[in-house]
């Protein structure tokens, strides 16, 4: 059945709207979907469609999302028209004739992994009612979407699955600490590697949006952390995961102040919380065994981090990084004395910050700075940086160094 819904879908009432695409098997089941006029035989092929293909309708690079409801309009919205950013996208759901369903056809990189919504009436956000699967994003805790999974993306289990008989580290959970820098309290979290002995002394990371990256449905970076460890294929290291959240109000988070090449938030890392990290924690003061990451804004502030105090940080791990906020970071990396000693950038190819994190890996390889650059068909979403995260610490942190 999933074959004949594709062929009619790719063949029938939708190739006269978005052209031409041909499969080799097909059937004309569904198209009795298109023509049918009586009540009771359209809802018995519904029910024979959606029940019998996963939702949306997948082959190679076409797909079909499907919706069934009585709208106005229905409109499709999410990585692969940049929410609403990209016009080029043509994501307005069309009504098969005396029917309540809409569908609308698209193109997708087979190897895709995109968030997405359904836009009712131009006002009302919906997960797709017919697709089980769903990925959190956003910050501060965040918003669930539904999930496109192309059928060439694989899950990457070392980001998604703790394995089996993993030892763990353990979290201290919202320290807070009040900066004088800064004139308020910040929360932070701290990972210790299973074993932790506080005569060993560990490489460090500084994770900016650090609630997001342990939240398990998005960064989900302790699983990652202890899955890495525990097959030895990264150092044993200790992560310090800062919240941007106000500790008393959890829903105000500061972080499009703090993560904006901020000076006094630089302050309050390298001259307070470090050396209150470096007090309570046994970790190296190189800048060799130091990183600093972050994603997005946080990607931003992660690569100015590293510029500006490079004898503080000498890795930095930037994920889509939002460098059009502050375009004097590429500058500031085109005429820096120092540089890190690596870098590890990422980014999605659809939507997200391609151009930038481009024009940045330029500099870097004009100025022989060590990095290593990975790019995906996925957009601007926990779900892309997630998958990412193995391949950065395994840059960042391989063992036997």
């Amino acid at each position: 059945m999933k074959k004949c819904v594709i062929y009619f879908l790719s063949t029938l009432w939708l190739q006269p709207l978005f052209g031409q695409q041909v499969y080799s098997d097909f059937t004309e089941t569904i198209r009795h979907l298109y023509h049918a006029t009586d009540e009771g035989e359209r809802n018995q092929l519904w029910v024979d469609i959606t029940s019998s293909a996963n939702i949306p309708l997948i082959a190679e690079d076409s797909v079909a999302f499907l919706y069934r409801g009585d709208a106005r309009s229905v409109t499709w919205m999410g990585d692969f028209n940049g929410w609403g950013n990209s016009k080029t996208f043509k994501n307005k759901g069309i009504r098969i004739p005396q029917t309540d369903i809409w569908v609308l056809k698209a193109s997708i990189p087979p190897d895709a992994r995109l968030d997405y919504k359904i836009l009712l009436n131009d006002n009302h956000y919906i997960l797709d009612p017919l697709n089980p699967s769903s990925q959190w994003s956003g910050v501060g805790g965040g918003s669930l979407n539904s999930e496109l999974r192309m059928t060439r993306w694989r899950e990457d289990s070392l980001t998604n699955h703790a394995l089996p008989h993993a030892t763990h580290g353990k979290v201290l959970k919202d320290i807070v600490f009040k900066s004088h820098e800064l004139g308020y309290q910040v929360t932070y979290n701290v990972y210790t590697p299973h074993g932790y002995d506080e005569e060993l002394t560990y490489p460090v990371l500084y994770v900016t949006d650090g609630y997001e990256y342990m939240h398990d449905r998005m960064g989900n970076m302790i699983t990652v952390l202890d899955n890495l460890i525990h097959l030895g294929t990264i150092q044993p290291v200790v992560a310090v995961f800062i919240d941007h959240r106000d500790p008393i109000n959890r829903s105000a988070n500061r972080r499009m102040l703090e993560l904006s090449m901020n000076d006094r938030y630089l302050n309050f890392v390298t001259q307070e919380l470090m050396a209150e990290i470096d007090n309570l924690f046994s970790v190296a003061r190189e800048p060799s065994k130091r990183a600093i990451i972050g994603t997005s804004q946080g990607g931003l502030s992660a690569a100015w981090f590293a510029v500006a105090r490079p004898d503080l940080f000498g890795m930095a791990g930037i994920q889509s990084p939002a460098f059009w906020f502050k375009p004097d970071i590429y500058t500031l990396y085109d005429q820096a004395e120092t540089l890190p000693l690596k870098v590890f950038m990422s980014t999605g190819l659809i939507h997200d910050a391609e151009e930038g994190a481009r024009k940045m890996k330029t500099i870097l390889d004009k100025r022989n700075c060590a990095n290593e650059f990975k790019t995906v068909n996925q957009g601007h979403s926990w779900g892309n940086w997630r998958d990412q995260l193995d391949d950065m610490l395994l840059y960042l942190f391989p063992a036997g160094t």
